[in-house]
């Protein structure tokens, strides 16, 4: 059955073309397996609630009409404003306007979200649909100062600030000289857009709307997490060709339920975080966390932005899954919270997840993974002018796959994790390369939740194969310091530590981390793969190391590494495991980004650098397996990886391959816009 719904409908009418309901919330309290939900233009404002789930035969599917714009949002107008001077207005709503919670009530909480010049509030107010700066007095926004850490300074000398009593809630805010009972002025209502309200309604299809201006909260892998749209706990959404924006936290949540695990660790810190999450996993094992029940959804063609923590978070709930052909940026631009669970992507657990075709750019950083990346692909993505770093893969013991990209920041990618394969990529920006020795994270059977073991990170076990690094215009070898969480390098004090190394302020040895060059420099302290490892060692000689007073800590020693093939361009740093490796001084291409545009244009102006430079095509059988998991990379469905097309689909010849994503046919000059 079709249900169609119209603003010139009504509730009360059956629901059909000439009848049709007026809110999309009375469909979505009839629709069952095999319905459609045919929407028509207009703004709706409403939190939609799926009563039902369709199946893997018989979806619910939720579209718009096609004949203009349809809106769904969780913000209400407001008109009646006073001029209160100096720029200030001022209104008062009841609190019954909120439904469901107040969110100029409710704060920002939960585990891994960080203290900050002052504790936010789940409200916004917005201008033009563009949410504004929160402050924390009325004082403030008569004399608004620009907010320091925002990327766009301008825009956060527009401020608001509430206060709430027992019946209603005042509102104060400045809207740069605008007169906003002329203007579109709106407040946060709902907590969420579309998101069923109950667990397990799977199989629906969300496709063509504008979703935006919801308030989910802080949404942490320990605690249930929100989202402006997301499934809740269940299996097989398609979420496509939507405009996602404008959240407090999270646009897209693919992530877990509350009865696993809510906050427990801000809520008692009698446990460490790490052991909390440990928890929430075997929980979720014990109930219905499996491939049968949850995941396996599909994120695609989404236009994603302005969101505060995250463009598409999850834990567990995205495992088997596909983000693929999303445009995410400007995810936490304002910068007036902080946590750990900040990014365009932040998974948990993305078990043969496939992230593809992605462009991620204009945020704070692209593209994170933490604890439990096996079976992941990354590939064909387009990274750029993102603040911390592209790619942070964290506390993973892989194997995971990463291929085709073009990492185009300053920092490119921060590694705390082993296993990885990356192969046919363009890094054009820094690593960061350290252990993890202090957690222990899970590893699973392949293609399984079912957990096989526990590790702590020693490091290595990555393979780089057909690889380009570009070096950037910082021509130093030198190895910064930096910490965990912080992007920029850190200033040295000129005092020494009894080592002779300079302080850093407050820095703990096990929070510092290290920017390396361009290039592969920062594994030169692992052993090489083709080496003798130390498992493969016998007891006699085992023995003789002991005895010659050199440390013998298996669980602490790095893994080896693989290199071979890689290009060095503008005497980027190859590192010792590939001692013969291709470096030039030539740049051998141009990069362009334009943010404002959203385009990225690759100059290869001397193909002859690039042109058969790596020998081989590079497979699953190259690869091996990873170390813990014991795990051949390969597909989701065990098929064998053989990497014979490029960024494009362009086949590759069977040896002598271009490095990098773009396969070269000639030394013709070539000119590639994304």
């Amino acid at each position: 059955m079709e249900y169609h719904v119209a603003l010139r409908g009504s509730d009360q009418a059956p629901g059909t073309a000439q009848r049709p309901f007026r809110s999309i919330s009375r469909a979505a309290a009839l629709a069952e397996p095999g319905d459609t939900v045919t929407v028509q233009a207009g703004t709706y404002r409403e939190w939609v609630s799926p009563a039902n789930g369709g199946t893997e035969e018989q979806r619910i599917v939720y579209q718009a009409a096609g004949d203009g714009e349809v809106i769904i949002t969780g913000a209400e107008p407001v008109a009646d404003w006073q001029d209160e001077g100096d720029g200030v207005w001022s209104t008062e709503v009841p609190n019954s306007l909120f439904a469901v919670r107040n969110p100029f009530a409710e704060k920002l909480y939960g585990d891994w979200l960080f203290e900050g010049a002052f504790e936010p509030h789940l409200g916004e107010v917005y201008l033009d649909g563009k949410s504004l700066y929160e402050c924390d007095s009325v004082t403030k926004l008569r004399d608004p100062q620009v907010w320091p850490q925002a990327k766009y300074p301008a825009d956060s000398l527009l401020q608001w600030y509430a206060e709430v009593g027992s019946a209603s809630t005042r509102i104060w805010a400045t809207f740069g000289g605008k007169d906003p009972r002329r203007e579109n002025v709106e407040i946060s209502v709902r907590p969420y857009c579309f998101w069923p309200e109950q667990t397990g309604r799977g199989y629906i299809t969300v496709r063509g709307f504008t979703l935006r201006q919801a308030s989910p909260q802080w949404a942490p892998p320990t605690a249930l997490q929100e989202g402006l749209i997301g499934p809740h706990w269940s299996k097989g959404w398609i979420i496509e060709d939507n405009h996602i924006c404008e959240s407090k936290c999270t646009g897209v949540s693919l992530g877990k339920e509350i009865s696993t695990g809510h906050n427990e660790w801000s809520n008692g810190r009698m446990k460490g975080g790490t052991q909390r999450e440990q928890e929430v996993i075997f929980r979720a094992l014990r109930q219905d966390w499996h491939k049968d029940n949850i995941g396996s959804h599909i994120v695609r063609n989404n236009v994603i932005h302005d969101c505060e923590q995250a463009g598409v978070v999850g834990h567990l709930g995205g495992a088997f899954s596909q983000i693929v052909q999303n445009r995410i940026y400007n995810i936490h631009h304002k910068r007036i919270f902080h946590g750990a669970e900040v990014g365009g992507i932040k998974l948990h657990a993305s078990l043969d997840t496939q992230i593809c075709e992605n462009v991620i750019y204009s945020s704070y950083r692209a593209l994170w993974l933490d604890w439990q990346a096996q079976g992941t692909r990354i590939s064909r993505n387009v990274f750029y002018d993102n603040l911390s770093e592209d790619f942070f893969m964290e506390v993973c013991h892989g194997p995971y796959m990463v291929d085709h990209n073009l990492f185009l920041s300053p920092m490119n990618f921060r590694n705390m994790a082993q296993g990885g394969a990356f192969v046919h990529n363009l890094f054009a920006g820094r690593f960061v390369v350290r252990p993890e020795l202090t957690r222990y994270t899970p590893y699973h059977m392949p293609h399984e939740t079912a957990v096989a073991g526990y590790s702590n990170i020693a490091g290595g076990d990555d393979r780089y194969y057909n690889n380009i690094f570009l070096r950037d215009e910082d021509m130093g070898n030198e190895v910064v310091p930096m910490t965990f969480f912080e992007h920029l390098p850190l200033t040295p004090r000129e005092q020494l530590n009894d080592n002779g190394e300079r302080v850093m302020d407050g820095i703990p040895d096990n929070s510092r981390c290290y920017l390396h060059p361009v290039g592969l420099g920062g594994y030169d302290e692992h052993p090489n793969a083709l080496h003798k490892q130390w498992w493969e060692l016998t007891k006699e000689e085992i023995k003789a190391m002991i005895d010659s007073g050199k440390p013998f800590h298996p669980e602490q020693m790095a893994l080896p590494v693989g290199i071979q093939g890689n290009l060095y361009l503008k005497d980027a740093v190859p590192g010792a495991h590939e001692p013969n490796a291709k470096v030039y001084a030539d740049k051998g291409l141009e990069i362009e980004v334009d943010p404002a545009s959203g385009k990225v244009q690759v100059h290869i102006v001397n193909p002859e650098l690039l042109r058969a430079a790596a020998p081989t095509v590079v497979t699953t059988n190259l690869l091996g397996r990873s170390y813990h998991a014991e795990m051949r990379y390969e597909e989701p469905d065990g098929s064998a990886y053989r990497f014979d097309r490029d960024f494009f689909g362009k086949q590759r010849p069977d040896s002598n391959v271009t490095p990098g994503p773009f396969e070269l046919s000639d030394n013709a000059a070539v000119k590639i816009v994304l």
